[in-house]
């Protein structure tokens, strides 16, 4: 009895520990002992899975899928052309769900000599053993791993469990389980779900145009790799929308801006992941004329813009906005962006412009977001058309500054290789404070700059005003720049407050010491610090 009473124990922490044997059921695996502890899904059979690394998450194998992303910081100035594959990588990423900590284990086929898991601000810490790395989760996120610095690295998404899963063949329901599905572009319907379960990838491009009460939901994977550049619209693509909630998708491949909405209202958008976007023109994220927008606890990483705010003339893309009027009639107005993990791979990562045609811009709140590489600018105003910009924030941002950073550059012809020269640093860059000749490219922090650009649609330019950076953290060897300027007297910057800077946690409380370029007519620029301990 006693010996019986021992073993019964024995496997009870076998099982609460989360090592016990896995069970399967309708495609996905359920850890003993802790309920949905851990969900994740087979991959299809059709799809050819990233060989750079296995995983296990508590002992559960979870398939590592591929995508293709961009390997060099090298662009074209729209339109440009398709971009070939010689400037591109493959990296891998992998989902599952968790409702409680998790051991994530992960295998690379290579030897490597250095780990970086980002966010840092998770404050996770692998051990290594050979070639196995082992990491614990306490909550969902997205991570990056990466081995020897950016090529080839791995993307996690760790989703919370799912609730209010539509049932297959409910009313207007379009329902695609497990597998791989081609429906071709999919043009969305007023009072839709469209439903991606996990475990399913499909080949497609979602457009909306005058619809509301829409829901894109799932797990699974959302492939445009299909569409030629430019014909797919991107991978979500909304126009005069209301009312439209788009949540935990994974979005590969675009062909253009990944998520779009012009002309839209009262759009919440969460636990997106974007990733394997490596052609020319792949934003991450733009809301253009829209308010009432929420954008969370997403994952973004673009080859070019990340997450971008702005306002365009109504023939973009030949639409037209409510009632016929154009887009640029209507204000961007009330959006909240928060809890993202951003990787831009060219362009800036939390960028208000540069198209900004629109009345004005104002009650933009960024706000608890980690910027874990940039190749531009992390937090930008380019403004380059009318409105009137005012009542911005950015707010606990979190800044990594990589010790080594590849300059961006324009390919001015197809023959060019990427073969980057510190005089092509200003042009490139388009409006950054750029460090001195002998100094090594580092992206910008802030910039706020009002000048014409080659995209600019408005006769008249616009303003800045009321502009908020407050707790921004900066970690790295070096601070990066940052530059404030107008246009003119008539065309200015003012009142611009940077309160509670930090650089590896020391306080930054003057121009000189923040790299900061203030250019003429910028009025009222103050630094402050909280005292506030990050």
């Amino acid at each position: 009895m006693i010996r019986l009473k021992k073993a019964l124990v024995l496997m009870a922490i076998f099982l609460v520990t989360g090592f016990g044997p896995a069970l399967g059921m309708k495609g996905k695996t359920l850890e003993p002992g802790k309920g949905r502890a851990v969900v994740s899904w087979a991959a299809p059979p059709e799809e050819k899975l990233f060989q750079d690394y296995t995983l296990r998450v508590n002992g559960q194998a979870v398939p590592v899928y591929a995508c293709r992303v961009s390997a060099m910081p090298f662009n074209q100035v729209w339109p440009g052309y398709q971009r070939p594959l010689d400037q591109t990588e493959l990296a891998g990423f992998a989902y599952w769900e968790m409702s409680g900590p998790v051991v994530v284990e992960v295998t690379a086929q290579q030897p490597f000599k250095s780990v970086a898991v980002r966010p840092a601000s998770r404050g996770i810490h692998p051990v290594i053993k050979g070639q196995l790395i082992t990491l614990r989760l306490s909550r969902p996120g997205q991570f990056t791993v990466e081995l020897d610095g950016t090529h080839h690295a791995l993307h996690l998404f760790a989703d919370q469990p799912e609730t209010g899963v539509p049932q297959p063949g409910g009313p207007n329901v379009l329902y695609f389980g497990p597998g791989v599905h081609r429906p071709g572009k999919i043009q969305l319907k007023s009072g839709q779900t469209v439903y991606i379960a996990g475990g399913a990838v499909v080949y497609t491009a979602i457009e909306g145009r005058g619809v509301s009460g829409v829901r894109i939901l799932g797990r699974g994977v959302i492939d445009t790799s299909e569409f030629e550049r430019g014909k797919g619209g991107g991978s979500i693509h909304l126009e005069d929308c209301s009312d439209v909630k788009v949540d935990g998708v994974i979005l590969r491949d675009s062909d253009e801006y990944g998520l779009s909405a012009f002309g839209s209202r009262k759009l919440e958008i969460s636990n997106v992941k974007l990733v394997g976007f490596w052609r020319y023109n792949s934003d991450g994220i733009d809301m253009c004329n829209t308010q009432d927008v929420t954008v969370r606890d997403s994952f973004i990483r673009s080859f070019d813009d990340s997450m971008v705010i702005k306002g365009v003339k109504g023939d973009s893309g030949g639409a037209r906005g409510v009632a016929g009027q154009s887009y640029d009639s209507q204000a961007v107005r009330n959006l909240r962006i928060s809890g993202l993990v951003i990787w831009c791979d060219w362009g800036r990562a939390l960028e208000i412009g540069a198209e900004t045609s629109a009345p004005e811009i104002t009650d933009v709140v960024f706000r608890d977001i980690d910027v874990i590489r940039n190749t531009h600018i992390a937090m930008d105003i380019q403004h380059s058309d009318r409105a009137a910009i005012h009542g911005l924030r950015f707010e606990d941002i979190r800044v990594e500054v990589d010790d080594a950073n590849p300059l961006p550059m324009i390919q001015e012809h197809r023959a060019q290789k990427y073969n980057p020269r510190a005089d092509t640093a200003a042009a490139a860059c388009g409006g950054c404070a750029i460090l001195p000749a002998k100094a090594e490219y580092v992206p910008n922090l802030f910039v706020i700059i009002i000048h014409p650009t080659a995209i600019t649609r408005d006769k008249e330019q616009g303003t800045v005003r009321d502009v908020i950076f407050k707790n921004i953290s900066v970690t790295g060897k070096r601070l990066p720049p940052s530059a404030f300027a107008g246009l003119d007297a008539k065309h200015d910057v003012r009142r611009v407050t940077i309160e509670n800077l930090r650089f590896n946690g020391r306080p930054i409380l003057a121009e000189a010491d923040a790299h900061l370029q203030i250019g003429k007519f910028v009025q009222d620029v103050r630094f402050a610090d909280s005292g506030a301990k990050r």
